[in-house]
């Protein structure tokens, strides 16, 4: 049996459900269709009404939030709606669809890049994430590390943000080749990326309902070609520099760092490949260390020589890092640029990157007559020939013979 009221405050207030139901409806006498429904400690509006044949059923609002006027002209809207032939609940469905392309239509594309990494960033390594962050970054964050001489104290906003501030649809071919004409002189290597991380992105948009009415997939096509052809670094340790840059790398204070820059330039490892190495990954009885490598996702076996085996063993085990900090968060070894650039200058050599040791390896390595398969292995380059690529597997004994040789030519000339 229906109970019809004339709805007011007081008879909504004391409308309540039974304990032995789950809901129950207290109707209005005033608008057709319109109730109060309670349920366990709570009461809503509600509009009910009949659309194709069949009952409809739609949730107006809470009774704290409306008051009976506003739910009674609402039912009518509701009933308006049914009597046009429409069906309310498809009406809601698209309000919220076209307020949600008014939003993305309007608001920067800043939230879209969040939700390409989100969705992306699984399947991506740790640096390719963190490229990704940089390029939108808010900056004006301290510089609390690695700081070059002359550097702003601060760090810039990302290289991509002036395009990302902008909507989707405003990042358009004209936008970004004007964003890429200031940048490309000012930083070509970090524009040339930008610009690939910021087409993938595009590209992605356009493949996303929530967005490819908005994008212009587009935009970055064929701008490579405007950018000015990379330059390859040559910063390298030559045979008579090595005595001047031991001699000052072996007189830095912090032992860990003394004994990092040294095995980066022993070893021919990138950076953080050898920065993360830890101390499960040295094996002192067989003589090797595991690596972790971008090229092969197991990672890369190499051998632990004479030389790198007395820099390791030296050092204090605080914790799993071979390589660790006490004062970094992440408990090993995050920034020696500044170290090896007091070093440099201190040795009075002219300037050398961290990339630049592992340049260094490849090229001393040659005064040994290594063939270039073994120094690759070695220094995990992804192989170029076809023989590298698909028959040759040489063993850690076998690369041990010329990374020994190499180690004993380079100590040899830096008088060690």
């Amino acid at each position: 049996m229906l109970t019809k009221v004339r709805l007011t405050p007081s008879r909504i207030a004391a409308h309540t459900c039974p304990a032995d139901a789950s809901q129950a409806f207290l109707w209005d006498t005033a608008t057709p269709g319109l109730a109060v429904r309670a349920t366990a400690g709570k009461r809503a509006f509600i509009f009910q009404g009949r659309f194709a044949g069949k009952s409809i059923r739609i949730t107006i609002g809470d009774t704290e939030v409306w008051t009976i006027e506003q739910a009674r002209q609402r039912a009518r809207e509701l009933q308006g709606l049914v009597d046009q032939g429409r069906d309310p609940r498809l009406v809601k469905q698209e309000k919220i669809a076209a307020d949600v392309q008014a939003r993305i239509t309007d608001e920067p594309a800043l939230p879209a890049w969040r939700d390409y990494i989100a969705a992306r960033s699984g399947k991506w390594s740790e640096a390719h994430a963190a490229d990704h962050l940089k390029m939108a970054r808010d900056g004006g964050e301290p510089v609390t590390r690695g700081r070059r001489i002359g550097a702003p104290a601060y760090t810039e906003k990302g290289i991509l943000r002036p395009l990302l501030d902008l909507p989707l649809k405003g990042i358009t071919r004209e936008k970004v080749a004007q964003w890429l004409d200031n940048e490309a002189t000012r930083r070509p290597a970090q524009a040339r990326l930008a610009l690939s991380l910021l087409g993938t992105f595009l590209s992605w948009c356009g493949n996303q309902p929530a967005y490819r009415n908005q994008v212009n997939s587009d935009a970055c096509a064929k701008l490579k070609r405007e950018l000015p052809k990379p330059t390859a670094r040559t910063d390298c340790l030559q045979r008579e520099q090595l005595a001047s840059w031991f001699a000052a790398v072996r007189s830095i204070d912090n032992p860990v760092m003394s004994a990092y820059l040294q095995s980066l330039l022993l070893t021919g490892a990138r950076r953080e490949e050898l920065a993360g190495l830890g101390w499960e990954d040295v094996d002192f009885q067989w003589q090797t260390i595991h690596l972790a490598d971008k090229v092969e996702h197991s990672g890369r076996t190499i051998p632990l020589t004479p030389y790198v085996s007395q820099l390791l063993q030296s050092l204090p085990k605080i914790n799993e890092f071979v390589f660790a900090s006490k004062r970094a968060k992440s408990g090993r070894l995050q920034e020696p640029r500044k170290a090896h650039n007091q070093a440099i200058e201190a040795a009075g050599l002219p300037p050398l990157s961290i990339h630049g040791l592992r340049r260094s390896f490849a090229t001393l390595s040659e005064w040994v007559e290594a063939p270039s398969g073994i120094t690759a292995q070695i220094m995990g380059h992804k192989p170029s020939a076809i023989a590298e690529r698909h028959y040759k597997r040489r063993p850690v004994d076998l690369l041990r013979v010329w990374h020994t040789k190499i180690e004993e030519w380079i100590l040899s000339n830096a008088n060690i």
